[in-house]
């Protein structure tokens, strides 16, 4: 199903995909695929107007020509070497799209929308790393994405444990990974969501494989129990109106 919540309606298609899309017409996408998880299967819109690439594991030409039209723009972090992948050869340069690398911690302006960048990595001393105590994703390999869709700011923290720096974000849509393993769990999602407290929370990035399987139930009831509104993409339509912002 699709959420709305403002002038923006929000689907989650899987895993870290997300499509926005705003009153005025524009569309955005949040990391599509990879296709090994066969996400977008099927699915050929090609309305992209922007599309978003956290880090390697998300970039997937083959993903981003299924969502991009042909004038779109593609951003993708930094530090995206396809000499470092296994998925592909295609460096984000050869796509027939504008791309434009961004780094971690950035603000900037892409046609009509504003956004900024946010760091994105695991905690080396934290809970989510490898067997070798590597984490999964060391710092300097991707970020999060805020984006401002007709006044409406809508954030995704990328592949990430919660961080010090999300907490003073101001943002009205908040979109976390909860599966864990690799990023923040539910637990700890929630926690954010509380010092972040946006006007909405919708959970993503959980039980598309068993490593980042996850409660969802149990994580709507604890964000609202910390006064926080909470949907999931699959409840009915019954996202709260967005309040106003003082």
């Amino acid at each position: 199903m699709t959420v709305q919540f403002g002038a923006v309606t929000i689907e989650w298609l899987g895993l870290g995909t997300v499509r926005l899309e705003g009153e005025t017409g524009v569309v955005i996408y949040v990391d599509p695929g990879p296709e090994e998880y066969g996400i977008l299967d099927g699915y050929r819109p090609r309305d992209g107007d922007l599309v978003l690439v956290s880090h390697g594991h998300h970039y997937d030409p083959d993903s981003i020509r299924r969502v991009a039209h042909e004038e779109a723009i593609v951003a993708v972090h930094n530090s995206i070497d396809v000499r470092e992948l296994d998925h592909t050869d295609e460096s984000p340069e050869t796509l027939p799209f504008v791309v434009e690398r961004v780094g971690a911690d950035e603000s900037f302006v892409l046609g009509p929308l504003d956004l900024f960048t946010t760091p994105a990595y695991n905690d080396p001393a934290g809970s989510h790393t490898d067997e070798r105590g590597a984490p999964y994703h060391p710092e300097g390999d991707g970020c999060g994405f805020a984006v401002t869709v007709d006044g409406v700011s809508a954030f995704w923290p990328g592949d990430t444990d919660a961080l010090a720096y999300h907490e003073n974000l101001d943002i009205d849509l908040f979109v976390p990974p909860i599966g864990g393993t690799f990023t923040m769990d539910r637990h700890e999602a929630a926690e954010l969501a509380a010092a972040i407290a946006p006007d909405l929370v919708l959970p993503i990035r959980y039980d598309t494989f068993e490593e980042i399987a996850a409660d969802e139930a149990a994580f709507v009831v604890d964000v609202a129990r910390r006064g926080v509104p909470v949907v999931l993409d699959d409840q009915p339509d019954s996202v709260p109106e967005r309040p106003g912002r003082p």
